[in-house]
């Protein structure tokens, strides 16, 4: 894996799902505190990255994180560790392959295919992807992660211009006025906002890949600091600046659950 594809993954491991689909939800719950719950579960999720990227530079390993458990904690500690991050992955997967049978189902000219159909292709092409070699695989999540990016990076420009310009939004004036008119930062108060914490932390699933793919880095000793010291910035923009943004250009009520805020 080249340096780009390793920022790459940095970058397509902070946003996904979780953003894309979970969004409208976690906003029902906890309104617009929910930008302060991305902020801090992301300062957070930085700090264990950053032990991480301490073990890798000390030894990198293409073993994932189960070799250091193995190493410093014994077979026992690293037994546990692998089935818990399989189940986590087997699962995560379950809702990812969901999310795109969700996606097609957007769009009403797929509305007429089931969306088991979706979830199959989906789910066979990632098999396909996990069983070729590991240069051909970067180089895919690279340009898988440069989508999501982009998709973000346009939603940004064009919501910043629509907040800048005052143009209104579904017949709702854009700006601050948009959170003190619709209950505040905590419009349901503090404990929602504390319950979504759990469904927070799932959405930064898989930044953790930046470390396990060092034993597979040219560089490792160069390239994964890079990558792990970038991934607090892109937390603060791609969740943080995006639900801010959602907050001042809709009332936060007006993205339901299920419905993709970005769509």
């Amino acid at each position: 894996r080249g340096n780009r594809q390793v920022q790459m993954m940095a970058i397509g491991g902070a946003s996904g799902t979780g953003l894309f689909l979970g969004a409208g939800a976690r906003l029902q719950m906890a309104g617009p505190a929910l930008a302060l719950v991305y902020l801090i579960c992301g300062i957070f999720s930085f700090f264990i990255l950053r032990a991480l990227g301490e073990l890798v530079l000390h030894r990198p390993s293409s073993g994932s994180f189960v070799s250091y458990a193995r190493e410093f904690l014994g077979e026992k500690a690293a037994y546990v560790a692998g089935w818990m991050y399989f189940i986590n992955w087997a699962m995560t997967g379950i809702v990812d392959i969901t999310a795109v049978a969700l996606y097609m189902h957007y769009w009403g000219a797929f509305g007429d295919v089931p969306q088991w159909v979706f979830a199959l292709g989906a789910l066979t092409i990632v098999g396909t992807m996990n069983m070729i070699g590991v240069k051909w695989f970067a180089e895919m999540e690279f340009w898988f992660a440069l989508i999501k990016v982009l998709a973000i990076v346009i939603f940004l420009v064009v919501g910043t211009i629509f907040l800048g310009t005052g143009q209104p939004l579904e017949g709702n004036a854009t700006g601050f006025h948009l959170t003190t008119d619709n209950g505040g930062f905590f419009p349901h108060g503090l404990l929602p906002a504390l319950v979504l914490i759990q469904g927070v932390v799932f959405a930064f699933a898989s930044i953790e890949l930046v470390g396990t793919a060092a034993g597979e880095c040219k560089d490792p000793q160069t390239m994964v600091p890079k990558a792990i010291n970038s991934v607090i910035w892109r937390i603060g923009l791609f969740y943080v600046g995006s639900v801010d943004l959602l907050v001042l250009l809709l009332p936060w009520s007006a993205d339901p659950a299920g419905h993709r805020p970005m769509g």
